[in-house]
């Protein structure tokens, strides 16, 4: 079942990241990483009073801990992107996901087989490829928030080290979330995960703040990010079952697939192109769900 869990948050992570990404061509990335995560926050927090559990002390502080990596690594996703560096951007936040869960989890004394190591392998690179796109002509972006387009002035793109700070800062927000989520145990309930949703909303306003980026929704387009809400929600709560229903290791790999989806529903409903470096990307995630799985 972990491994079911974890497939599932990669495909919920990337369709919101698709519903993110369009909605954030047309309005603020920053109003629009609010929204989402305040109505994940709302989603989290209904289902957990349904839920039963006995949360600790603990608990509440790996939830919190989770909760702002999750805000400053969306923040320096959405800037990163926003600077036109999505092809750097993508890869090295995914690929950083998944190293730091994985290494948390062998250090905590996990010791998956050497097929299931072998998946590892071939997702880190796969995860990389799958992401990688060719260079978007400046100024295709469209935003209304000054500080991004400040970033990515038009006829000028952000330098390639720009991209990869961005990447490495994203992808480390997103690999402690990881992490600190597979720390709170089954007996927990739901309240620490709805805690973790709810702290990424501030995380990710004072990191624009800090930025001096407009983050307040304005106008009828930023609210469609509503739709997203639910989206993170349920990939946020798959990875919290599997990896309290398996390796940690795994389950951070497997939920850092979340860029295929992107990939694919792009080809599908946006006819965007499959480039050749994506269609070994894909390969190599399919081969390392099989060895996982078979592991």
């Amino acid at each position: 079942m972990a491994i079911i869990f974890a497939l599932c948050s990669a495909v919920a992570y990337g369709l919101s990241d698709f519903v993110g990404g369009l909605l954030s061509r047309r309005t603020s990335a920053w109003s629009v990483a609010v929204v989402a995560q305040l109505s994940a926050a709302a989603c989290t927090t209904v289902i957990a009073i349904l839920v039963m559990g006995s949360p600790t002390t603990e608990d509440f502080v790996w939830a919190i801990l989770a909760g702002t990596a999750s805000g400053v690594g969306a923040g320096f996703l959405y800037r990163g992107l926003a600077s036109g560096q999505m092809s750097v951007v993508a890869p090295v936040s995914a690929v950083g996901a998944a190293l730091v869960p994985a290494l948390a989890g062998t250090l905590s004394g996990e010791r998956p087989s050497v097929v299931m190591w072998l998946g590892v392998v071939c997702a880190l690179p796969g995860i990389w490829l799958v992401s990688d796109s060719p260079d978007e002509p400046s100024g295709e972006r469209r935003t209304d928030d000054p500080a991004l387009r400040t970033a990515a002035p038009s006829g000028r793109r952000a330098p390639l080290s720009a991209g990869v700070v961005d990447g490495v800062l994203a992808g480390l927000g997103f690999g402690v979330l990881f992490a600190a989520l597979g720390q709170i145990p089954e007996r927990a309930g739901l309240w620490p995960l709805a805690t973790a949703q709810a702290m990424s909303v501030p995380a990710v306003i004072l990191l624009a703040a800090g930025l001096r980026a407009t983050w307040r929704p304005r106008g009828r387009t930023v609210w469609w990010a509503l739709l997203a809400g639910p989206l993170g929600a349920a990939a946020t709560g798959a990875f919290l079952l599997a990896s309290q229903s398996g390796f940690l290791t795994i389950a951070g790999v497997l939920a850092s697939l979340y860029p295929a989806t992107t990939i694919i529903l792009a080809a599908l409903l946006l006819h965007e192109r499959l480039h050749r470096a994506q269609g070994v990307g894909l390969a190599l995630c399919g081969l390392a769900i099989v060895l996982v799985a078979s592991g």
